[in-house]
């Protein structure tokens, strides 16, 4: 047993380490050595190698786990306490969820089930929304409407209702959505144009690309970032990490 852990040991630390170093650490019949002696111990038991690969993935996950909260901790209240954000849920609740989102992605309408669900059964979440605009000009009409909305008070409303419609986002859907949720539509296309929603979205994206996001949706509770459609169970383990002190 301890020499099977010491070869999936030894064979993961030669995978781990980069060609230049591993050329310096041995000599041409050391290498030959303790080749040989893997590939016979591969022979005898191949559980070694799916060992070493675990092992791999183990530190992987360690490593981009620790990134993450580096990113996290670097973006400070930009994150979490950005005034202006739109919010949903608690207002006041203790644990903040920020949703990075495209009002096209398919996979984002996907999960508003299942983040209405985490919101009915815990009451002490803040929701913040960061538009995140990166699936093409129908997602930037989208993404400034919706902040226009925020100015009258409609971000929600219009939020439900040009995620449950067509992802073929237009000016003339969102003034018969504006229209509908009786939002002054006016004024909402005046400003969708303003500087300051242009500013909240530009810093959206800059604050999505230090944190290494590469797709939407994207979910951030505590120190941990969900990539990607999730499951509720994975929100609610997330959320009970970060009230966990």
């Amino acid at each position: 047993m301890f020499k099977r852990l010491f070869l999936s040991l030894a064979f993961a630390a030669i995978l781990l380490t980069p060609p230049v170093l591993r050329a310096q650490s041995f000599t041409p019949a050391q290498r030959a050595e303790l080749v040989q002696i893997l590939r016979d111990a591969l022979k005898t038991d191949p559980s070694i190698l799916r060992e070493a690969v675990a092992a791999l993935q183990e530190d992987d996950q360690h490593q981009s786990e620790a990134v993450a909260r580096a990113a996290i901790a670097a973006a400070g209240p930009a994150l979490t306490r950005s005034p202006g954000d739109p919010v949903a849920g608690n207002p006041n609740g203790h644990v903040t969820l920020v949703e990075f989102y495209d009002v096209r992605c398919p996979y984002c309408r996907r999960m508003l089930p299942t983040v209405a669900a985490l919101l009915a059964q815990d009451h002490d979440i803040r929701l913040v929304y960061k538009d995140l605009p990166v699936l093409g000009p129908a997602s930037v009409i989208g993404a400034r409407a919706l902040l226009a909305a925020q100015k009258q008070g409609g971000y929600q409303k219009l939020h439900d209702a040009l995620m449950a419609g067509s992802p073929d986002i237009t000016e003339e859907m969102v003034k018969s959505a504006a229209g509908r949720l009786g939002l002054d539509w006016p004024r909402l296309k005046a400003e969708m144009e303003s500087p300051d929603v242009l500013a909240r979205i530009n810093a959206n994206l800059a604050l999505a690309q230090k944190l290494q996001i590469q797709g939407t949706p994207a979910y951030i509770v505590g120190q941990q970032i969900l990539p990607g459609a999730v499951e509720l169970a994975d929100l609610q383990s997330a959320v009970k990490s970060a009230r966990t002190p």
